[in-house]
């Protein structure tokens, strides 16, 4: 039986990146339909996404009135797939800071597992195009999480495909976090879940266009969620 999949795509003042990451798809992949979660993005995002929309029936939006945060796209995603009863779920940034080009063999891969996601440090190349010191936070970041939560990947990463044939919606909706929070949590739960998880190496090169989502109370609120999020779970 043909597996239908999807690729969920959340966005942000990714006008700039929409045309990009479409073709880039396509380049190796015809079949997959597309779903992109909008929130409100002021600089035009979601009428670049409706003239894809014009020329191919596998791509759909979701436009959200507000800016509801990363995680919350992905639930959000999640749930709208699920209703749609798609068997394959795919994940990734608008920021072409992931690899399209992966998507093919990682649902390939899905054949013997449950997850697929992506680990930036199985090879040594993976974040040489970034400044030395986002470099630094993101290695201590990953130690971290994984010191204090006992999960043996890279865990905060939001490029993963899942087999929905054999993974629950209840379970990718355990993780609370609404934020950059959402990924490591959530993958917290489907490891202790005993999901067959395989994580693969990708390279992470900068973005090209628009800047970083990502700002100083996002990280502070990540570490004191994550801190409040370990001491929850051990003495629960």
């Amino acid at each position: 039986m043909l597996k239908k999949d999807i690729i969920i795509i959340p966005t942000y003042n990714e006008k700039l990146n929409i045309r990009l990451i479409y073709d880039r798809i396509r380049n190796n992949n015809s079949t997959s339909e597309i779903l992109f979660i909008d929130d409100n993005s002021p600089d035009g995002t979601s009428q670049e996404i409706k003239k894809l929309i014009n020329v191919d029936s596998k791509v759909h939006i979701l436009s959200r009135e507000n800016k509801l945060g990363i995680g919350s796209a992905h639930k959000t995603g999640f749930e709208w797939a699920f209703k749609k009863k798609y068997n394959i779920i795919t994940t990734i940034d608008a920021d072409l800071s992931h690899e399209p080009e992966l998507i093919p063999s990682m649902i390939e891969r899905l054949k013997n597992n449950d997850i697929i996601i992506t680990g930036r440090f199985l090879r040594k190349d993976t974040l040489e195009e970034w400044p030395l010191i986002r470099r630094l936070i993101t290695n201590i970041r990953h130690k971290v999480v994984k010191f204090l939560l006992g999960v043996p990947f890279d865990t905060s990463g939001a490029f993963r495909s899942y087999n929905i044939d054999k993974v629950n919606l209840e379970d990718l909706l355990l993780a609370k976090d609404n934020g950059y929070s959402f990924f490591w949590e959530s993958l917290y739960f489907l490891y202790k879940k005993n999901y067959k998880i395989l994580e693969i190496p990708m390279r992470q090169p900068r973005r090209i266009h628009g800047a970083s989502k990502i700002k100083f109370k996002d990280i502070l609120r990540a570490v004191t969620y994550l801190l409040y999020f370990f001491f929850k779970e051990k003495f629960k």
